[in-house]
């Protein structure tokens, strides 16, 4: 009888624990995107309007906003201002520094030629005898070039459970193992802590080399 109760409340928990987990992110999001509305005047809000608060109004906000900035931002006399916008920013002592480089992470990450995060890969860490899962940020350049004698890809090494913390490397592309997997399975895969596998890769090759030869063991 203990040993079915035991089976009821862990099948219980497999039940609810993501179930609640994914309500409170979610809630958490609402919430916080609700607050966006406080921009606009009082009396165009739609909490004064209606009489009641409807949850969700902040979401529907942003995403117009978000629209409609990046339609700004993509024709002629946008992009002309924001790049006034942009050198008015770079010539403020303290904020140029702050502004510049959380625009290039940004660039980085989210401009559609860009490929950081785009691709998974097995390297080896924290030593040769261990292998583990990476992204690839791109490739070195400037004054690491001058000392790099081979051809290195930039990776991001996730922590597990939390992938926001993790470790930068500069990794040989010969000791680089192309996934076939997206990048949301083998985040899944690094989150749950292996508990999740992904369908797998389907024959592991090197795309990075240009000899296709497999990484000494």
């Amino acid at each position: 009888m203990i040993s079915k109760l035991r089976k009821w409340i862990f099948s219980g928990l497999l039940v609810l624990v993501p179930l609640i987990i994914t309500i409170w992110v979610l809630e958490w999001v609402i919430s916080t995107l609700d607050k966006t509305l406080k921009i606009l005047p009082s009396a165009w809000q739609p909490d004064q309007l209606l009489g009641f608060h409807i949850p969700g109004f902040g979401v529907i906000f942003a995403i117009v906003v978000v629209l409609l900035i990046g339609a700004f931002a993509t024709n002629f006399i946008g992009t002309k201002m924001l790049g006034w916008w942009n050198a008015l920013l770079n010539h403020i002592p303290v904020v140029r520094f702050i502004y510049s480089g959380v625009k290039q992470v940004s660039d980085t990450l989210f401009s559609e030629k860009g490929n950081a995060f785009r691709q998974a890969l097995l390297v080896r860490w924290p030593h040769e005898d261990m292998w583990t899962i990476a992204f690839v940020t791109g490739s070195p350049g400037g004054e690491l070039l001058k000392h790099l004698k081979e051809d290195f890809v930039s990776v991001y090494v996730p922590t597990t459970p939390n992938p926001t913390g993790g470790y930068f490397i500069l990794v040989k592309k010969s000791d680089c193992i192309e996934l076939d997997m997206s990048v949301d399975e083998a985040l899944t895969y690094v989150i749950s802590m292996g508990v999740i596998a992904p369908g797998g890769p389907k024959n592991p090759h090197l795309k990075l080399v240009e000899n296709h030869q497999q990484p000494k063991s």
